[in-house]
């Protein structure tokens, strides 16, 4: 019997269609579910006819692979990732390949990328964006970890990637351990921030504006054949107007308590810990965490009052503002995810390649846009931009975008209604182009309590500096450091 090119563990979704896309690329895959009844139904309908192969062990299933055995994984992150691993591991042999296609911690990839590798091994980490849409007709794919796993793995990854405008398939190697994780991660959080931007933008439209859904999703149509056309402002057009059995539009019967899974919440933390600035997107977690307290916000709301929303005197003006507004956060969100990426790249020596990230989120993945040419663009000319907010295009319409975006931010305030996202961007944005800030007053703070001492303005950088302030310390001060 002919061995399989492939095998996937995992027969949710999003794997069951990924198995179907591979094999209509002419590649073999066999299957394995933890509960086998999925594995039979599979067989049994979905996959029915095709070079797909059900099993039901773990040892039927590696024994009906071709060598080196290459196995992908579409489970849970987290504990069941490494349940398989290590009843995979007794099985296999050196040089087998175990690639994990679900959103896993890149930590976690980095630490079973090393155990893997001592057990003569290759493991692979691969972020997979596109949803089930994207994982049957073709997904962005961005995998990384044991570099000699790419040569193996590659002809089946590149035929089953989405295509780019140009036809370039959305996929490239982006670095060693768990570096295809982390660009995964942080497409994600991208993500979170995108659509905060757009249900802050449908929620100013709807109790500022008082505009009806027609009217919405004529807008959102609008906006997807500009600088803003992507497929989350495609989507949103769709949804706005989408009518429940009723005749009702369904948007204003769904429950408005957001959920997530984690990524957009690592994106958060990991900035934290590398010290960039991730202002919009902790925002747009943490507009889902307040989102979560229904019941409290419930509670608030009859207790607290604000001011009366009142509808602006010129509103197809707001609505030419907010499309400026929207776009300027959008070019925050993405420089700021871009940044970490680039502290990442420096931290992990990664060497990330930012104008081929750019091009492996320009088809199949959630946050696809034209936008992403412009990006790609700015890398081209200068491989070793700092910031996006420092190229010429983007620092021009930003530039261009501010009178109108200040105007939606200061609107909202004043009349009560939240845009976290809207407003955390334009406050990065003055303070990113502040060659002074007041944070001399905060360090000024912590020498004072803390004697933990000052660069002076006046004085070469690097040089630090203690005052006893009111005559009562002494003069040792603290290490100078930084978290």
């Amino acid at each position: 019997m002919a061995k399989s090119h492939i095998g996937l563990i995992g027969l949710a979704v999003m794997g069951e269609n990924l198995v179907l896309n591979i094999e209509s690329k002419g590649f073999t895959v066999s299957v394995f579910n933890r509960s086998t009844e999925k594995v039979k139904k599979f067989i049994n309908a979905r996959a029915k006819g095709k070079n797909i192969t059900g099993t039901y062990t773990l040892e039927e299933f590696v024994n009906s692979l071709d060598k080196p055995r290459k196995i992908m994984m579409m489970v849970k992150a987290g504990k069941p990732v490494d349940n398989f691993i290590h009843k995979l591991i007794p099985l296999l042999e050196p040089g087998d390949i175990i690639i994990d296609g679900g959103n896993s911690n890149y930590t976690d990839t980095a630490r079973r990328t090393g155990y893997v590798e001592s057990k003569n091994l290759l493991y692979v980490g691969t972020g997979v964006s596109g949803g089930e849409e994207g994982a049957l007709l073709g997904p962005s794919i961005m995998p990384g970890g044991s570099p000699e796993a790419w040569a193996y793995i590659k002809d089946i990854f590149r035929s089953v990637a989405a295509r780019s405008d140009d036809g370039s398939a959305c996929i490239e190697w982006i670095g060693s351990d768990g570096a295809g994780h982390f660009v995964k991660m942080v497409h994600n959080g991208i993500e979170y921030g995108d659509m905060q931007i757009l249900a802050e933008a449908y929620y100013l439209m709807k109790n500022l504006l008082f505009m009806n859904h027609e009217n919405m999703q004529r807008v959102f149509t609008s906006w997807n054949k500009g600088d803003l056309e992507s497929y989350l402002v495609e989507i949103t057009a769709e949804i706005i107007n989408f009518k429940d059995e009723d005749g009702l539009p369904l948007l204003e019967k769904i429950l408005d308590k957001a959920g997530q899974k984690g990524t957009g919440k690592w994106t958060g933390i990991t900035a934290l810990e590398l010290g960039i600035p991730l202002t919009l997107i902790s925002e747009a977690v943490f507009a889902r965490c307040l989102s979560a307290q229904k019941d409290i916000r419930l509670q608030a709301s009859e207790l607290t009052e604000g001011p009366e929303a009142r509808p602006p005197a010129d509103p197809n003006r707001f609505l030419r503002d907010l499309k400026d507004a929207v776009y300027g956060s959008k070019i925050v969100s993405y420089a700021q995810g871009f940044n970490l990426m680039k502290e990442a790249s420096k931290k992990y020596n990664w060497d990330l390649k930012y104008d081929s990230i750019a091009m492996l989120w320009r088809g199949g993945c959630i946050i696809r846009s034209v936008f992403l040419d412009d990006i790609k663009k700015a890398y081209d000319l200068n491989s070793n931009l700092e910031n996006l907010l420092l190229d010429d295009f983007f620092r021009e319409k930003l530039e261009k975008a501010q009178e109108g975006w200040r105007r939606v931010v200061a609107t909202a305030v004043v009349n009560g209604i939240p845009v976290p996202a809207l407003s955390s961007a334009l406050s990065y944005f003055d303070g990113f182009r502040s060659g002074i800030l007041p944070a001399n007053l905060i360090q000024a703070q912590r020498d004072y309590f803390g004697a933990h001492t000052y660069e002076r303005a006046d004085k070469p950088r690097g040089e630090f500096f203690h005052t006893n302030w009111l005559e009562k310390g002494g003069r040792t001060s603290s290490a100078a450091y930084d978290v």
